[in-house]
Formats: structure tokens, sequence, C-alpha cells
């Protein structure tokens, strides 16, 4: 493993990787960057030829590669950043947020719809008469959609485009950045009468393939394929999970098998592995290797195109591909290496990459198997031959977890402690679910398809997920709400990392290093369990129609809200979870008076009551939009600041932020700025 990290791409990446991070928080004019970029590959050529060609050794040929490789990172970040672009739609000077815009949008994905929107990622192409580039949500009233959409279908709006709200409360799910990433910086919402769509469409790969996938769901449907089965279909063979049940899915997530539904490394393998045996034959005819490398690598890509070109099927089908190629020359390179060269050059096509979850997932899962996964097996070898095979397959499952386990717990919060049984009973026959469901999609496509071979296929699927939803049922064996930084996250890998060095090889270096990052771990969860039990904070968080203040004194806190139970407070779960606080928390009623760190604080609710006289006010709290004269208020406390939260009208709102500007008073609201904390 030491041997290679000392490869070259492996270090090259490295400083690509930090070229992009640094691009990303930092902005570096265009030209600045093409002059770097220029001044260096001539340096670095002049130093080639000067030394004629014996640069292995040159330490300084070797620095200026790592740099140029820094600069061609944050070169990769900037370029592919539309805001940068002159035709970006929020450069344009038709643009404007506030007041009604026509333009015209093609259709790029549909997404999984909510209960009341229809959701299409769409490319503003053209704001009035100008042409543009840029990514939108698209929100349609399920009740006024009178016409579906479909990927590539051109429609003219008139409406405003609404920039992605920031996470109001503490701990939340950041859905601003998440859509950031995706280079997604407006949404609009519509309705029937506000869109026209138009005859004309956007022709490319994506729409052949999208109607490529909405031709074989409407094909299945003809042979009674129920909703869930249908869904785990389109997910399964055709990367699309936006019909899955959310329920269905968080069955697979607790049964640690979500990534079957996820087209990835194992699917491409196991396709792969079934094209190489179909063309298998060709290889007796002159180039017949040759044209069967070919056709594998164009029906990969095909089978890519058709899944929606998802960063977890573009880096595996580009893996495979770097491996078919291997096979041809007979060269069948180095695994990491493989994987280093198609997560460099992926990067270099699309460095976004690199902030996608699935796409870190999925790496470290492959790195993991190929490296874990065959001292795991060498610990045991039974002589019968299946239980070898099932001793193999539980050593593939328990890899791929302890490479993904701290990343996963990082973002998810939990773990699937029935993983292995899920993954020993589903991966055996996935190969066959896999080749059966090809076989069915091309007969159902060209209509030949039996009624009792979709009956049978039908009943597999019903098969995995009555499986699946069994396993996720054994609640007892789910590890829920756990919570982990990203200081704590690293320490961790690093201890995995050495620990299983030392296994590898067992020396008294390697073992000093496993104790140090043994100790680390120990080190940053007294540091981490220190700094909250020295903390207190006061919050009045964002939530709509309610009112919740949370209290806390280190791990000891009090939630007073209006409501009867918070269960369903997602904000009040995402803070306690957010902390590593415990779930049992202390509820009551809203008060009108708090003392916290030197200051005294009044909520006024819906009884308007205020008129404390013998106490001296700092903050004043206004919740449940009460008639209050907001100028008495102010003159008879004189507070340091005024906060209102999401419960009161925003009429009121707005008549009493001009009353606090107008007498000095600073004034804070939860709707715009988010949660208000106090913190000591």
């Amino acid at each position: 493993m030491f041997k290679f990290l000392k490869f070259i791409p492996v270090q090259l990446i490295f400083f690509l990787i930090i070229g992009i991070l640094v691009g990303s928080n930092y902005y570096f004019q265009p030209n600045l960057l093409v002059k770097i970029l220029s001044f260096l590959l001539v340096v670095l050529f002049a130093i080639y030829v000067y030394t004629n060609r014996q640069i292995k050794s040159n330490i300084i040929f070797t620095i200026l590669a790592f740099i140029l490789m820094f600069f061609i990172g944050t070169s990769t970040i900037t370029f592919k950043n539309q805001l940068y672009n002159k035709q970006h739609y929020t450069n344009s000077s038709s643009f404007k947020p506030k007041s009604n815009t026509i333009a015209t949008i093609a259709i790029k994905e549909v997404l999984k719809p909510t209960l009341k929107y229809n959701k299409y990622e769409a490319e503003v192409v053209q704001l009035q008469n100008t042409k543009s580039i840029g990514s939108i949500l698209v929100n349609i009233e399920k009740d006024s959609s009178k016409v579906d959409l479909n990927v590539g279908d051109n429609i003219v709006v008139s409406t405003l485009f609404y920039e992605i709200n920031k996470p109001l409360n503490p701990y939340v799910f950041n859905y601003k950045k998440y859509l950031e990433n995706k280079q997604i910086y407006h949404q609009i919402y519509i309705d029937n009468t506000q869109l026209f769509k138009k005859t004309t469409t956007s022709h490319s790969l994506k729409r052949s393939a999208a109607k490529f996938r909405n031709k074989v769901i409407a094909s299945l449907k003809k042979y009674e394929f129920k909703d869930n089965e249908l869904a785990v279909v389109n997910a399964l063979l055709l990367g699309q999970r936006q019909t899955i049940s959310k329920d269905l899915i968080e069955s697979y997530s607790d049964a640690g098998a979500i990534h079957i539904l996820a087209v990835s490394g194992l699917h491409i393998g196991i396709i792969l592995l079934i094209l190489t045996f179909l063309l298998k034959p060709l290889h007796y005819f002159k180039h017949g290797k040759f044209i069967s490398s070919v056709l594998i690598v164009c029906l990969l890509w095909m089978y890519a195109i058709i899944a929606g070109l998802s960063p977890s099927v573009v880096r595996a089908v580009t893996m495979f591909t770097a491996i078919t190629i291997g096979m041809y020359l007979n060269k069948p390179s180095n695994i990491y290496n493989t994987l280093v060269i198609s997560m460099f050059f992926l990067l270099l096509f699309n460095p976004y990459y690199l902030y996608d979850v699935g796409f870190k997932l999925s790496y470290l899962a492959v790195f993991a198997i190929v490296w874990v996964q065959p001292k795991i097996v060498s610990l045991w070898n039974p002589k019968n031959k299946f239980v070898f095979k099932m001793w193999e397959l539980f050593a593939v499952s328990l890899a791929a977890q302890l490479g993904v386990l701290p990343l996963s717990i990082f973002y998810f919060h939990q773990f699937p402690g029935l993983f292995f049984l899920s993954n020993l009973v589903i991966i055996p026959f996935l190969g066959f679910i896999l080749t059966v469901g090809i076989i069915v999609i091309a007969l159902s496509v060209i209509e030949l398809l039996p009624q009792f071979m979709a009956d049978i296929f039908n009943a597999i699927i019903w098969l995995l997920n009555t499986f699946v939803e069994w396993i996720a049922d054994k609640d007892v064996f789910i590890i829920k709400n756990i919570t982990l930084s990203l200081l704590l996250m690293c320490t961790l890998y690093s201890f995995i990392f050495f620990a299983l060095k030392w296994i590898e090889k067992k020396t008294f270096y390697r073992l000093i290093l496993v104790l140090v990052a043994f100790i680390s771990i120990q080190a940053v969860m007294i540091f981490e369990k220190k700094k909250l039990q020295s903390t207190k904070e006061f919050i009045v968080f964002n939530e709509n129609r309610n009112s919740v203040i949370v209290c806390r004194f280190g791990s000891n806190y009090t939630v007073y809200t209006s409501k009867d139970s918070i269960e369903n407070l997602y904000s009040i779960k995402a803070y306690v979870l957010g902390l590593g606080l415990t779930t049992v928390t202390n509820q009551k009623p809203i008060k009108n008076l708090y003392a916290f760190n030197n200051e005294t604080i009044l909520v006024i609710d819906s009884l308007g009551i205020y008129n404390f006289k013998s106490i001296k006010l700092s903050i004043i709290v206004v919740q449940n939009s009460p008639k209050i004269n907001m100028e008495r208020v102010l003159k008879k406390h004189q507070p340091k600041k005024v906060i209102v939260d999401a419960s009161n009208y925003r009429s009121y709102v707005e008549l009493w932020e001009k009353t606090c500007i107008k007498n000095k008073t600073p004034f804070y609201s939860t709707m715009q700025k988010g949660a208000f904390i106090l913190k000591k």
C-alpha cells in the first residue's frame, strides 16, 4: 500500500484535489490562471529538454509538476463554475430576481415529486431574447400540470426566480450548498397558466435515453408489474430512483443494501463479465479481440447513458473501460492504478464530483475491497467450496463496510448491523437478477416477452423487496443517531489504515502509529466532550407556525414550545443529533421571562403582555403575532435587540421592522437570517 502511495498519479491527484478545494473557496482570475499554467508548462518543458529527459531525480521538476497540478485543479473548478461565464443567466442584464422574467428553459432531468409539486432540473437556454446557460429547479403545481414534461422538452415561462433558501436552523441539511455543488442557484414555482410548451425540443443523448427508459417502463406496465417492483427495476437496471417510495428506500438503507439500488461498480462489473462471456467467440476471428473490446466499451458507455450518467455510473464505466483496454493489450494493470487514473480523469472532467457523497463512498468501498478483502479471506481457508465462496462474499461485504463506515456515519448517522446478512443473500443472486432483467427488458420492448417470464421476474423482485424489508424490521440491529465530527472521522480513518498496515506486517514502528492514532481518537473525543460541556446556548428556532426556544447548559437542555409534542420537529432532531446529545428531552411550555448570560429576555406572545415594571430587559422575542404597539414597547423597555420568529404574520413583521429601524433598535427576523443563537 505504501508503494501505491509512491505511484505518480496518486501524488498528482493529491495536489489536484487540493487545487480544487482551494479554487472552490477562492476566486482566481481566469486570465491569471492561463498565464500561470502556460508559464509552468514552458518551464517544465525546458527542464525536460535541458536534462535530456532525466527528470526522475530532478527535485525542481517534481516540485513544479506538483505546483502545476495544483493550478490545474484550481483552473478546472474555476472554468467549470458557470457563475463566471458571461452567458450565465445571472450575469444577463435581463435577469431581475424581484420581477417576473420571461425565460425559455429545457428540461434536463425529471426529479422525485413532492406532495404538492412535480419537480424538474432544467437549463435556462434563453432569457428574454438573449441566449444563456445555467441550471435551475422547476416546481410545477400538480393540480395545474395538465401535461407531463420529459427530458428535452422546451417550455417558456414568465415567473420570479427565487434563490435557494439557506438552512435557517443549526445542523439541518444544507440543501442550498448541495445544489450549489450541482451549480443550481435558483428555483421557480409555476402553474399551468405560467408556462407554454414549445413544439421544438432539445435533442440530446440524455433525451434519447430518457425516451428509451420511458418506453421500457411503459412496456413493463403492460405485464402487470406492481409499483414497488417496477420502481426497483427502474433503479436496479435503469439507474432511476425517483419512483421508489420513501418507506422502501428506508428499508434498503436500514438493511445495508442501499448500494444495490444505485448502478455502480458492482453492476457494471457483472455486466462486463456477461459481455466478455457473450463476445468470447469473436476472439477466434482475425482482429476479433479488438472488435470485442471496442464493442464492450461502446456497450458499457451506452448503458451509462441509459442509466443517466450519474457519478457512480461514470466512475464505474471509466474504470472498467481502463480494465477492458488493459485486457486487450494483455497488460492487466494494477487495480489501484486503474482506480486512481479513473478518478484523476473524472475530476479533470468534472471537479464537482469531489463533493458528491456517492462518488466518495464508491471509491472508498472499491479501494477497501481491493486492499482489505484478500487479507480477511486469508484468515480462514475452509475446504468446502461453497463455504469458501460464502466466506469470500462475507469478506467483500466486511471490507466494503470497513472502508465506508466512518464516512457513511458522518453523513447518515446510522449503522446497519445486519449488512453482512443482506449482502450474503443478495449479491450472489445479483448477477442472475441483472441478466434476467436485461432479457426481460429487451423482450418487453419488442413485445415478445412471455407473461410467465414477466411473472417470474416480478416474483424475484418481490422476494428481494420482502427480504430487505424483513432485515430492516430488525430495529435492534440498526444503530441510529450516531454523531461523528469531521475531525473524529479523519482520526478513525487513520486508525483503520495504520491498524491494517500493522496486521499486514507487525513491526514496532507500525505499532507506534496505531497507538498514536488510537490516542488521537481518545483526545478528539475528550476535547469535543469538554467543548460541549462548557458551552451554553439560548436559541430561538425558525419553525413555521410554531414557537420553539432551546436553553442548553452543557449537555443538559430544555425545549420550550407551544406544541404538545416535539417528536416531529425536524429542527430539534437535527440540533440534538448534530451536537451528539441524548434524545431524552425536558419539554416545557414557553415562559415570558428568561435569564441567560447576564441577559434578561422577554417573550411577548399572542396575549401581548409586556408590562413588567421592575425588570430591566435586554432582548425581546415576539411570537404568535401579538397585537402590540411596537413603538410603545421600545420606549418602555429600550431593548438591545428585537427578535421575531416564523410564528408571526409577515405583514406584522414588516411593520415591526420599520418601527425598529425608525427607533434605531437592532431587528432580527429568523425568517430572513435563521435561528437566533445567543452563546457563551
